[in-house]
């Protein structure tokens, strides 16, 4: 076996592609591109060939510089490696570790997606094809640290997610989405929401989007550029589709206005009886309800026309392809005309899409494994839920460790250092206010 570093292009994607258990797109040529222009990491393409020069193991090592000439590398749902041929992940893990001695690097971090437990949408385990444990031990015994068994977002990639299997038909895939989702999809067809395959020109837009649902959900979005570069980058030879979700007022107004003579027409035909019966006056107060939702809906939906105009985008997810593969990796959502549901059809139809394509996993990209009731998360996974995926969970973070006293600094006294000068500047900036 022979390692090599600075695999080209086509052959680097060639492998990592159309490898059978660790394609990813986070380990595409690609993702080290767009990382090194936007986030300033150095990228790696690194190998192990054998004998006839095939390749039988890649990484992507995205290498972050550190003061006094230190590095670390992170390789995300890496390696593109059969985990459980011991012998090759030996071989290929101490020609890693050589690999980042060399570059002065403290740390190799590593987290491949190995499922560690799964669910399927009814809450029932899946036994495992594989028994994860022995990559986890064997791992272990090459010097890997394991950082935890994390519940919520703390590590570099979520350690929970939903994943759609896409080797079934369409409308068993359908059946198992939530009786709600269902209805909510059917409404948001019922008013003619529109989703599209959206262009660059689009992606103020979906930033814009991005930001409104940073504000709801607390937490930190990407810059415009950041999108647009992500987008340039990764259209060149996959495909990043941005499905853009919207509404017309005007349409709905009128589907709206029709249902309402409907209504009217009803009630005028019970308030002609003389007497009603229990039914009839049941019937009567639901119809009575309905008349003031319909009202409600077209005063928001002209509020709504008169603010904007005839097409309001309310909604942006970028979903990410790769091989068979397939995550949505954003979403972003306006806060306005909610009942539209037009996010459970923008999500409908890029499963939908996926399914079309041939894609064979369409992955959700996140959700948590505190399932506690004050977990603000909570809402996330249970939307994501309805799709009827099956509940995943990864194996973790792991860190190789190749400078002992620089990774007790790096991970310990510098976030310490960090949090003091944090609340040094918030005393500050308290004490000058007062």
């Amino acid at each position: 076996m022979k390692f090599i570093e600075n695999i080209d292009k086509e052959r680097y994607e060639n492998f990592v592609k159309n490898h059978k258990e660790k394609s990813h797109f986070l380990q595409s040529y690609a993702w080290g591109e767009f990382s090194k222009k936007e986030k300033k990491l150095i990228p790696h393409y690194v190998g192990l060939v054998d004998d006839n020069n095939n390749i039988q193991a890649s990484a992507l090592l995205l290498e972050k510089k550190l003061p006094f000439g230190y590095c670390y590398l992170y390789s995300p749902r890496g390696f593109v490696i059969n985990f459980y041929d011991f012998k090759l992940l030996k071989v290929f893990t101490n020609y890693i570790k050589k690999f980042a001695k060399k570059r002065r690097a403290i740390f190799i971090k590593i987290d491949p997606d190995i499922i560690w437990h799964k669910e399927n949408y009814l809450g029932e385990e899946i036994k495992l094809e594989k028994n994860p444990k022995l990559v986890y031990n064997e791992l272990l015994k090459l010097g890997f640290k394991h950082l935890g068994f994390t519940k919520n977002f703390e590590t570099m990639q979520p350690r929970y997610t939903f994943r759609i299997d896409m080797n079934e038909s369409f409308d068993v895939l359908k059946n198992k989405f939530s009786k709600t989702t269902k209805q909510r999809i059917n409404k948001a067809e019922k008013l003619e929401t529109n989703v599209r395959i959206g262009t660059i020109e689009d992606i103020p837009t979906f930033s814009h989007l991005m930001d409104l649902t940073e504000n709801r959900k607390d937490f930190v979005s990407h810059n415009l550029e950041y999108y647009k570069t992500l987008y340039e980058i990764y259209n060149k030879d996959n495909k990043m589709n941005l499905f853009i979700g919207s509404v017309n007022p005007k349409k709905i107004i009128n589907i709206y206005e029709n249902e309402k003579k409907e209504v009217e027409k009803e009630l005028k035909e019970i308030n002609k009886r003389e007497s009603l019966s229990t039914s009839i006056k049941t019937k009567k107060n639901e119809l009575d309800k309905r008349l003031d939702k319909l009202n409600s809906y077209i005063e928001e939906y002209q509020e709504a026309l008169n603010k904007y105009q005839d097409e309001i985008i309310l909604n942006g997810h970028v979903v990410m392809e790769y091989g068979d593969k397939a995550w949505v990796l954003y979403a972003g959502n306006h806060n306005i005309l909610m009942d539209s549901y037009s996010n459970y059809k923008t999500y409908y139809e890029h499963i939908k899409y996926c399914y079309d394509k041939g894609i064979k996993i369409y992955d959700q990209f996140g959700t948590i494994g505190d399932l506690s009731k004050d977990n603000p998360r909570l809402g996330l996974h249970e939307f994501k839920k309805k799709f009827g995926g099956d509940y995943i969970e990864f194996m973790g973070e792991f860190d190789l460790i190749t400078h002992k006293f620089m990774y007790f600094a790096f991970t310990k006294l510098v976030p310490i250092y960090r949090n003091v000068i944090k609340h040094r500047a918030k005393r500050r900036k308290k004490e000058n206010n007062d």
